[in-house]
């Protein structure tokens, strides 16, 4: 009556090893790291790398725990945050500008732990320390780059229909259109309307010209906002990923703002280079004219640049001449992949949208057998990736970029390309930091509250129900090593919310061992003989067990659908805490039950 099959006491042995396992890695804690890894792809992370590291450590006079080494990075593990620090500096100093070097925590679990997978719950904000940051988006500006970007498309339209203006010009989020004739202004408008019917054309009269002056509508102009908070979104996501922070925060909030949370990260001034690290990618004619006299060339070198030029470096260290009329941005880029070119070197092959293609198209029509410049920005630093000949017309939208010099690089720029630039400049209007002790005591004030409420709760269930309350409580803990094992396994991010629902979850667990213990005592109080008292509780005890829990479940779900941030936490950990408190409180703890009072062949007593 009161036995299980083997199969039973199998699968639950098997639940509670991989719990053990998984449940293990949360204890041994993290330890303070530095992290050091290649701002591009064309450094290498090997043990040469590792090497340096250890080196510039020596010759410090500071000892690690140990230096490991993964596919883009190296950590390297300290005692305490004071020689953290230390380190952290060394290695800025010794590394140089092309390796970022940032304070980390790493886990101490050993080895052998990692290698089945077993990793600790990732630390919320609220726990581990961090950084939050409240980014406002500047949208004035963002309207003004869509006018800089609808100036150009306009400019090229009217020249290839042959409609002669006399002037074109932006005025903020406004492009002003000048002519001398009203019948030319009235074909451009036309043409307008029916290219853009997202602008809102009108006529101004000054002195004896003409103005057609074009702004974005209401709709457009507010799904042009949507979208340029999107794309700095998208941006930082790819940035911040980039650089192996675990569990970032991103997320929208109003209309204008976005939060940014990086847990772990301790450096407030390297999360800020973070945020700011985009690419994007220009187009540039090269000023053939300058470039051909000495004279020029020698005075563009002493800083007198020609009017309406800058000047840069090639890859090769020649100076190069290009004129500050962009004739096309990165933000008509659609994909951007790394491959080769026609000689077998690494390249860069980019998809253009639509207008995209057709303005490439135009401009490499209109100057065969001159230099076009392609400029990489990132961090405020501009390089010329190549400056090659046109040979002939491109169309067909698909760009192809040379001069890489390795494919680890033409990775690097095809992975910055594809992640984007900031659609809009942003300005930090909060900023906060957590530091690793405020977090450490919030985990020992959430863990101890835990251990209180679980100790109260095992006293009071060990003195009510005697033999079955010690029972109740081993379920118990059962269920905190499952719980706790399933976030692991899932690299759940704990906070406060979620130790809270951890508790809850405890007190929910136990409710259903005592909705158990008081249908056996009613059984045996109806006067059944204890085996059968036994198994009329437990069968009888599930419906009630199933019914709350379903309630509590739906509630759970409807929280992590419309909550967000800590509310979705709080409702991942209760979910998944009611999953595991039905399969302790019923399937485990009848099988401690059935092993103890199962095998009995004449059970007379049971001490509940």
């Amino acid at each position: 009556m009161n036995r299980y099959p083997l199969w039973k006491y199998i699968v639950i042995c098997v639940a509670l090893l991989i719990g053990f396992f998984y449940t293990l890695p949360n204890f041994f804690g993290e330890v303070p790291a530095v992290q050091v890894s290649p701002l591009r792809t064309t450094e290498k992370v090997d043990t040469a790398l590792m090497q340096r590291i250890e080196a510039a450590l020596k010759q410090a006079g500071l000892s690690s725990d140990g230096i490991t080494l993964d596919a883009r990075s190296v950590k390297a593990r300290f005692r305490d945050t004071d020689t953290q620090i230390k380190a952290k500096d060394v290695l800025q100093q010794a590394m140089g500008s092309g390796f970022t070097v940032a304070l980390n925590l790493i886990p101490a679990s050993p080895q052998w732990l990692t290698s089945i997978g077993a990793l600790p719950m990732y630390l919320g904000l609220d726990l581990r320390g961090g950084v939050h940051f409240l980014l406002q988006v500047d949208m004035p500006k963002a309207m003004e780059k869509t006018a800089e970007r609808y100036q150009g498309e306009i400019r090229t339209l009217l020249r290839e229909k042959k409609v002669r203006y006399g002037g074109l010009s932006r005025e903020q989020d406004k492009v002003l259109l000048r002519f001398s004739d009203a019948a030319v202004r009235d074909e451009a408008r036309t043409l307008l309307d029916k290219s853009y019917p997202e602008l809102l054309l009108s006529e101004i009269q000054e002195g004896d010209s003409l103005i057609l002056s074009a702004t974005l509508s209401e709709v457009a102009r507010k799904k042009s906002q949507e979208d340029a908070l999107q794309q700095n979104l998208t941006t930082l996501r790819n940035r911040v990923n980039e650089l192996g922070v675990a569990e970032p925060i991103i997320q929208q909030q109003g209309a204008d703002r976005i939060v940014v949370q990086l847990p772990g990260v301790q450096d407030t001034a390297k999360a800020k280079e973070i945020l700011g690290r985009t690419a994007t990618l220009e187009v540039r004619m090269v000023d053939e004219e300058a470039m051909q006299d000495p004279t020029r060339m020698q005075s563009a070198a002493a800083g007198q640049l020609p009017f309406g030029d800058e000047l840069y470096l090639e890859r090769n260290g020649v100076p190069i001449l290009v004129k500050k009329n962009v004739v096309l941005t990165g933000d008509y880029i659609t994909d951007a992949q790394p491959g080769f070119d026609n000689n077998s070197q690494s390249a860069v092959h980019i998809n253009l949208d639509g207008r995209g293609a057709r303005l490439f198209k135009d401009v490499t029509r209109e100057n065969v057998g001159k230099r076009m410049a392609i400029l990489l920005i990132e961090k405020s630093k501009t390089e010329v990736v190549t400056a090659p000949v046109i040979r002939e017309e491109i169309g067909g939208g698909r760009v192809q970029i040379t001069g890489m010099d390795s494919t680890e690089e033409a990775k690097d720029v095809a992975l910055l390309l594809r992640a984007g630039a900031l659609a809009a400049p942003m300005e930090i209007v909060e900023e906060r930091t957590v530091g690793p002790s405020l977090g450490a005591e919030n985990i020992t004030k959430g863990f101890n509250s835990t251990l209180i409420g679980f100790a109260m709760v095992a006293v009071f269930m060990i003195i009510y129900y005697q033999f079955f309350g010690v029972i109740s409580v081993l379920a118990l803990v059962v269920n905190m090593f499952l719980l706790v094992s399933l976030l692991s396994l899932l690299q759940a991010t704990l906070t406060l919310p979620g130790i809270a629902g951890v508790a809850l979850t405890l007190g929910m667990a136990i409710d259903a061992n005592v909705i158990i213990a008081e249908r056996i005592r009613e059984e045996i109080r109806n006067g059944n003989s204890p085996q059968t008292a036994i198994a009329a509780g437990y069968e009888n005890a599930w419906d009630t067990i199933l019914d709350s829990n379903i309630t509590t479940l739906i509630a759970g779900f409807a929280l992590f659908w419309l909550g967000s941030g800590p509310v979705r936490g709080f409702a991942v950990t209760l979910c998944l805490g009611i999953l595991t408190s039905m399969f302790s409180a019923v399937t485990v703890s009848r099988a401690m039950s059935n092993l103890t009072y199962g095998r009995a062949k004449r059970l007379t007593k049971v001490s509940i």
